[in-house]
């Protein structure tokens, strides 16, 4: 038996710590290393936090988690008792690197938090600026464009001080990453283009997939040819397996686009093999939606479908929100009799994943707040020392006008994403309302089916056959006759009745109107039921719903629906009635609860009420409310009636 590798070193910390990230150990024996370095430093009383941090991280890189946490732990108690503030920043640095490596982001976000606090502390101004980007990150990922982009410029202006090239290219890739989900593509270009300068002075740094990112933009803008151009640049850089199924994918992709089938077949399944050997879920789901896009270009619609389903499941199962909506949109497509049902849900999910996004970027602003208290703390010790120097006041003023333009710069953005969010939601609500317009079209249509097949077919035959029977009646003895024409009789009345049901089936009604109707009854049936309160819907036949555009419609939707919401929120209704009526060129629309009501001298403006009020302006229309405690409420609203063919 030969000897123990262990023993052959000399028992430091540093020989082995070093061995362990030999390449010639196995990961148990490594264990063994780590084990040992951190058990000395605990008997021997080692004041060394960093030492303790350093070998975490080597568990975390064995994908020990159990030691991975003792460790990290025991290094994180000893910086705080020491207050050494490196040690404190580095710690939490494992821990957020631990976080994203599981896509727990919200426990990263408030990791790297912490560690930005500290490395400001202890002024080491490279691991602070890392921390703002992994914080950028972050943000990024949960479409918080706005303070992605503040605390990644932040971080730029650091790395340029510290004229780091590396970690300038990799900063100006993610802000051109930010102006792309924005659609500011100009600003996009540009900022890859500056990324790819410091590349150039810096040929140590990992390359990102610049060309591949700019590409994008261009396939955004459908600028296909130009698209394809720096995919194919991309592939020409020294990149991994996972890039390499990336780029032939979008290849293929663009391609399609583009209506080149010319080897896209085996380009995209080329890459869907390469991701599946990588067990790579997300990038399969993109393959397979790719796939699904072929087939149904080639007209193969089983196989769409086959490629969408899998790519939605796939998709709910790693809670790829993007991903997850863009195959609701694509099995709604290829599946017409179902679209409804996809577009329902898609509906419901997208406004899920949007309240979600909300309620952790709430979190993060928490988080951040504990910062920006630290530092208004030292921004206000700073002054009372600078309060002793000639000019202070005026760099004051300075300081607060920079301020407050960047704030307003911050709303105005902010503004913009949300109006461009409220148009997608409209777009969705207007394709909602066509498709029910179709399906409400071909009840119409075999309703008048029935009733022509009715008429003419079964009721033509059961006459003939009536009348036959006459003439052969009067072949018959005395005694049969009069049982005969009993028959007879009852022949003639299931004619009637079927002539009845004919003619009350093809009864002549507009159809745009009750698409439209059915769609707000509907709405109001599944609200009551929610809300248990008996419902009243009653319109004017006279409304020309077929000649108002759609997005006049989506709005009115949405605005019942808002009311209806907030009268199960808060009126505790009995009965609920809806009016549409039609006067002097103008639609009213009446709302009304039997509920508790409220005083409108002091009743709270909320969220509900704000949006109703900005959807009813946004159509050139007014709103008014009337409501009395425990005499419930009614809300009017008049809206412009402008059919197209008056416009």
């Amino acid at each position: 038996m030969g000897l123990n590798p262990f023993q052959k070193e000399k028992d430091s910390l540093e020989i082995w710590i070093s061995k362990s990230k030999s390449k010639d150990l196995n990961v148990n024996e490594k264990q063994k290393l780590l084990s040992k370095s951190f058990n000395y430093i605990l008997d021997n009383k080692v004041s060394d936090p960093l030492k303790l941090s350093s070998i975490a991280y080597e568990f975390y890189k064995l994908n020990d988690s159990t030691n991975f946490f003792k460790t990290n732990k025991a290094a994180l108690d000893l910086s705080l008792k020491l207050k050494d503030y490196y040690s404190e920043g580095d710690v939490n640095w494992n821990y957020a690197t631990y976080y994203v490596n599981l896509e727990q982001y919200k426990l990263a976000f408030y990791h790297f938090n912490l560690a930005y606090k500290a490395f400001s502390k202890s002024k080491n101004k490279y691991e602070t600026a890392k921390m703002l980007y992994g914080m950028a990150h972050v943000k990024g990922r949960f479409r918080d464009y706005t303070g992605s982009e503040i605390l990644i410029i932040q971080a730029i202006k650091i790395f340029k001080e510290l004229d780091n090239n590396k970690q300038l290219y990799l900063s100006y890739n993610h802000l051109g990453l930010l102006q792309e989900d924005i659609k500011e593509y100009d600003k996009g270009i540009k900022y890859y283009n500056k990324s790819l300068e410091y590349f150039n002075k810096n040929k140590d740094v990992l390359y990102a997939g610049t060309f591949n990112n700019m590409a994008n933009i261009y396939l955004a803008q459908k600028k296909y040819n130009k698209a394809l151009e720096y995919y194919k640049k991309d592939l020409k850089m020294d990149i991994d397996i996972t890039h390499y199924a990336r780029v032939i994918d979008n290849i293929g992709y663009t391609q399609l686009l583009l209506k080149d089938t010319t080897d896209v077949k085996n380009k995209l399944f080329n890459s869907l093999r390469i991701r599946d050997s990588l067990g790579n879920k997300i990038a399969i789901t993109s393959s397979k939606i790719h796939i699904s896009d072929y087939y149904e270009f080639t007209n193969d619609t089983l196989q769409a479908i086959k490629f969408a389903t899998e790519a939605n499941l796939l998709a709910k199962e790693l809670k790829n929100g993007g991903d997850y909506l863009t195959t609701l949109q694509q099995l709604s497509d290829l599946q017409p009799k179902k679209s409804k049902k996809y577009l329902d849900r898609y509906i419901q999910f997208n406004d899920s994943l949007i309240s979600e996004e909300r309620r952790a970027q709430n979190k993060f602003t928490r988080i951040e707040f504990e910062t920006d208290e630290h530092i208004e703390d030292n921004k206000r010790l700073t002054e009372q020392r600078v309060w002793i120097f000639a000019g202070s006041f005026a760099i004051l003023l300075i300081s607060t006008l920079l301020y407050f333009l960047r704030v307003q710069k911050v709303q105005n953005e902010k503004l913009q994403l949300e109006a461009e969010q409220q148009k997608a939601n409209e777009e969705v609500y207007v394709l909602t309302l066509q498709q029910q317009a179709k399906l409400e079209e071909e009840r119409v249509n075999e309703r008048n089916r029935i009733s022509a097949e009715l008429h003419d077919g079964i009721l033509g035959k059961l006459f003939g056959t009536r009348v036959s029977l006459g003439f052969l009646g009067m072949q018959m003895q005395p005694d049969t006759q009069e049982q005969h024409q009993t028959f007879l009789d009852e022949l003639q009345n299931i004619e009637k009745e079927i002539r009845d049901v004919s003619h009350r089936l093809s009864e002549n009604f507009d159809d745009a109107t009750v698409n439209f109707t059915t769609i707000i009854e509907q709405l109001l049936r599944d609200k009551s039921v929610i809300g248990k309160f008996n419902h009243t819907f009653t319109y004017e036949p006279n409304i020309s719903w077929k000649s108002i555009n759609e997005v006049t419609k989506a709005n009115v939707y949405r605005i019942i629906q808002e009311a209806l919401q907030n009268i199960i929120k808060h009126a505790n209704a009995k009965s609920v009635t809806l009016d549409f009526a039609l006067q002097h060129q103008e639609l009213l629309i009446t709302i009304s609860d039997d509920g508790v009501g409220f005083d409108t001298k002091k009743g709270k403006k909320g969220i509900g009420i704000k949006n109703i009020k900005t959807r009813v302006e946004k159509l050139s229309g007014s709103v008014d409310f009337s409501s009395e405690i425990n005499q419930g409420t009614k809300l009017y609203i008049k809206i412009p009636y402008i059919p197209k063919n008056a416009a």
